[in-house]
């Protein structure tokens, strides 16, 4: 931790939020003549990579600037009136709970405009690409930064449109198609969730999340809480996805370009769990009591699921797509985040949270090596992969090969790495639930979890058999092994993921105080 001034700290998260914005707005001006470099394309993708380097270095100084010893505390807050008639404020701040998600958004946009810059996108106008994925960066900041409900909404809605555009103009086959899907879902969820966040306001006289917060649902009768919850949750269920209002995600990622994939599970994903979190658990206790159940026997469902429709794209002969068994092991993954935040105890949501940021680093990072596949061979899908081309990635590729299996295995939650800490604390949760939840229930809901594990290890395991296995075929073409600007934007995925597998109290002595006031009462 270092010592920086209150209001330097106010400067850098209100420049994380508004800074892509402004880059957003530059992308779409032409470029100063001593500033184009090769082509005016190459000198707005480096304008990309400028601005979210400057992003990312903000948010990196702000965590180091952040006391650590006071991680349940709002800091760096800003707090202005915006619309005084209906009491709606500029109101941001970061705690525990915000911080990693900051960074990891912060990080992973980079890594796609470092890798946008050195493979171009093949599509439209880059300016708009660019453009789109800063607007896309600032309203997910953005989410994770507001303390005001309305402000919430519009951050939560306005990372929509980028998304749409970046699966419908920059996408592969289907795109149209999957893009409507996204985006109809998308809106149709954030309807029913803007009901939700109106009652709360309304009822409780202020859209202020810390005040509503601290007051832990006591102005709000438990019927309106139950409304409320009700309402909210399948808007955040959507964009999380859970079980059945998932059916969009694998379409919107098999058809995404490469960065589109990565920010959608990275970062995407995460803004629907940070709401239950955020907004449900503190403001509405009894209602999210009421539905908690509800919602672990969903996320329990969506492990199975999503485990079960992974091992039947890996089999031979399925035809299935690379991507899309990604996109469905996400369905799972997300699954173990519901289910901590269902039990409402501090191990539970903690794993939540741990889950969120290793699901966004390993997922990430697999998404960047299937797009980097896809380049070397044209295909994802696997039968292709496995006999037609011959992967062999092993012989053929060894960093590749190896870069694929590390993630398989950090995504399968082998111990050491992320991706194990978050599903074992979620699980233990669920074996000794909140006062008010049935233990019977959560113990078998705890039993279903752990054989989803077993499923995840299996279909994982038959990729990296499939693809990184094998005889390399005689006539088979050379195959590119890992570049400099792949090694550039992978390493740091790659060394987090150990990092936070080997010393997990560096995430969890962050989100555990925060998470511990939350549940007793709100935060300061």
């Amino acid at each position: 931790m270092i010592d920086i001034n209150e209001s330097v700290m106010q400067f850098l998260l209100a420049f994380l939020v508004v800074g892509p914005l402004l880059g957003a707005a530059a992308a779409l001006l032409p470029a100063p003549p001593g500033l184009k470099g090769k082509s005016p394309e190459q000198a707005v993708l480096r304008h990309g990579v400028t601005v979210t380097g400057a992003v990312l270095v903000a948010a990196v100084v702000l965590a180091l600037g952040f006391d650590h010893d006071r991680p349940s505390t709002m800091q760096a807050t800003t707090d202005i009136s915006w619309i005084p008639a209906l009491d709606v404020r500029i109101h941001l701040g970061t705690d525990g709970i915000s911080l990693p998600l900051l960074v990891l958004t912060a990080l992973l946009t980079f890594l796609c405009a470092l890798h946008s810059y050195f493979k171009p996108p093949a599509g439209p106008s880059p300016r708009a690409f660019v453009a789109l994925l800063l607007v896309l960066e600032s309203g997910t900041l953005a989410t994770f930064a507001v303390l005001d409900l309305v402000l919430f909404f519009l951050a939560f809605e306005m990372v929509l449109i980028p998304m749409y555009f970046l699966i419908a103009r920059w996408g592969g086959e289907g795109r149209a198609g999957a893009a409507w899907k996204f985006i109809l879902y998308t809106l149709l969820g954030s309807v029913v969730m803007l009901l939700g966040l109106l009652l709360i306001g309304i009822k409780a006289g202020t859209f202020d999340m810390v005040a509503l917060a601290t007051d832990n649902g006591r102005s709000l009768t438990t019927s309106v809480q139950v409304i409320a919850v009700l309402a909210i949750g399948i808007g955040l269920a959507v964009k999380t996805p859970m079980w059945p209002l998932h059916s969009w995600l694998p379409d919107a990622h098999t058809a995404a370009p490469t960065v589109g994939s990565v920010l959608l599970a990275g970062v995407l994903l995460k803004m629907g769990t940070y709401g239950f979190v955020r907004i449900l658990l503190p403001v509405a206790p009894d209602g999210f009591r009421t539905f908690a159940p509800y919602l672990a026997a969903f996320a329990v469902v969506g492990i199975i699921y999503g485990s079960l429709a992974c091992l039947a794209l890996a089999k031979r002969g399925a035809k299935g797509d690379l991507k899309r068994l990604i996109a469905y092991s996400s369905v799972g993954h997300m699954g173990f985040v519901l289910l901590g935040i269902a039990t409402m105890t501090p191990t539970g949501v903690n794993g939540a949270l741990f889950a969120n940021v290793a699901h966004g680093l390993i997922t990430g990072l697999l998404f960047f090596l299937v797009g980097a596949l896809k380049d070397r061979t044209g295909s994802t899908d696997l039968d292709t992969l496995a006999e037609e081309t011959g992967a062999a990635l092993y012989g053929r590729a060894p960093r590749l090969g190896g870069l694929l299996a590390f993630g398989a295995v950090a995504s399968l939650g082998l111990p050491g790495l992320a991706g194990f800490w978050g599903e074992m604390l979620a699980l233990f949760g669920a074996f000794d639930p909140a006062e008010g939840l049935s233990r019977p229930a959560f113990l078998t809901f705890m039993a279903i979890g752990a054989f989803g594990t077993l499923l995840t290890a299996a279909y994982l395991l038959v990729v990296v058999r499939r693809v990184c296995m094998g005889a390399v075929p005689q006539e088979a073409p050379k195959l590119t092994d890992v570049r400099g600007y792949e090694f550039a934007a992978w390493t740091p995925l790659v060394v987090l993921t150990v990092v936070a597998g080997l010393w997990p109290r560096a995430l969890l002595g962050l989100t555990d105080p925060a998470v511990q006031q939350l549940l007793a009462g709100g935060t300061r």
